[in-house]
């Protein structure tokens, strides 16, 4: 289990939904000191291809020590577990419960934003661009979204299209076919559905996006399409490429890149 930052309170392993019987829990990282202001938060949406990855490792800890925040990291359930959208609607969900459960907390729930990395960049970023589609009592929307490397078009992806290297027997195999149930040629309009792009809108909170400038798994041209959308849409936005960075690593952990991401949320949501 990571170190919990000097300063935090954590309160793990909250059942937030059970689909279908599936206990899907989620973390809470409070400021250790009292404090009377109602805490806007920050949730980490874990990254691992849709099908590894826990909520273990909250890169959003940090946020809570300085007692500006609270954090949360959720699980969501994983390729085997379920398929495109289930994925989603349990970060729809997680952000209900904050909602519902920020006067018990102490949260402020108006004020939320997400944070993710890879395939949590990819969720983080449909937390922002793709409203719930149905009646909910209790709103899903987020405040901001920092979207660190996250595929922004499923149909575009290298994995999961033909070519030189890659048979269709290797597509119908990749995370982005496990995730659909299907390969994105054969349900192009599901896959539209589940890559934030294709859901841009004026309406869309700021964002935040970063990415490694070298990235070997989802290339860079994945953010900056997604970054030429929400500015033609006119989106609050900020795009950092992080120099010699490849998929995540440690120019990602320096005290820069975590400072960018403090002055994102601490501008966009107190």
């Amino acid at each position: 289990m990571p170190k919990i930052p000097e300063g935090v309170k954590v309160i793990r392993d909250i059942e937030y939904t059970s689909p279908n019987g599936i206990s899907l829990k989620l973390d809470l990282y409070l400021p250790e000191k009292p404090t009377t202001e109602k805490l806007p938060v920050v949730m980490w949406v874990h990254g691992g291809g849709w099908k590894n990855g826990s909520k273990d490792n909250c890169k959003a800890a940090f946020l809570a020590a300085e007692g500006n925040f609270a954090a949360v990291s959720i699980s969501y359930r994983l390729i085997g577990s379920g398929k495109w959208p289930d994925q989603i609607n349990d970060c729809y969900e997680a952000v209900r419960w904050v909602r519902n459960s920020a006067k018990k907390h102490g949260l402020n729930g108006d004020k939320i934003g997400v944070w993710g990395g890879s395939a949590g960049g990819h969720l983080a970023a449909l937390m922002g661009t793709r409203p719930f589609d149905g009646e909910e009592k209790t709103s899903s929307r987020v405040q901001a979204v920092c979207d660190w490397f996250g595929p922004s078009e499923l149909l575009t992806m290298p994995p999961n299209t033909i070519g030189e290297k890659r048979t269709r027997a290797m597509v119908e195999k990749s995370n982005g076919a496990l995730l659909l149930g299907k390969t994105v040629m054969d349900v192009p309009d599901l896959a539209n559905d589940a890559s934030g792009l294709h859901h841009v809108s004026k309406d869309d909170p700021p964002f935040l996006i970063m990415h490694g400038e070298l990235d070997p798994g989802v290339p860079l041209e994945q953010s900056q399409k997604l970054h030429d959308a929400l500015k033609e849409a006119g989106v609050q936005l900020e795009f950092v490429i992080v120099k010699g960075a490849g998929h995540g690593g440690k120019e990602f952990q320096t005290d820069t890149v975590k400072a960018m991401v403090r002055n994102f949320f601490t501008k966009t949501l107190r």
